[in-house]
C-alpha cells in the first residue's frame, strides 16, 4: 500500500522512487488517498507518504529508495 494525498510533493517523489524500483522487482503500487477514509486520515495525516507491505510499514515521510529496496527484498525471500 502507498498512502498518499493529492497535491503532495513528497508523495510524488516517493511514487517516482517506487516506480523506479518496479523496474528492478515485481510488485504493484496500490495507491490510497488518506482523505477518502477518516481512520486513515487520522492515522497517517502527518506521516504521508507511507509505504506499507503486508501490513508492515516500510517507510514514511522522505522515502529512501535503498531502504525500501532492502525491505522489499526481505519480504520477497
Amino acid at each position: 500500500m502507498f498512502y498518499t494525498k493529492l497535491d503532495c510533493p513528497l508523495c510524488e517523489k516517493a511514487k517516482a522512487r517506487l516506480q523506479e524500483l518496479q523496474g528492478e522487482m515485481d510488485f504493484t503500487i496500490e495507491e490510497v488517498d488518506i482523505y477518502k477514509d477518516d481512520a486513515l486520515l487520522e492515522k497517517y495525516q502527518i506521516m504521508i507518504p507511507v509505504v506499507e507491505c503486508d501490513g508492515e510499514m516500510l517507510g514514511y515521510g522522505i522515502i529512501n529508495k535503498e531502504e525500501i529496496r532492502k525491505r522489499l527484498l526481505e519480504k520477497i525471500r
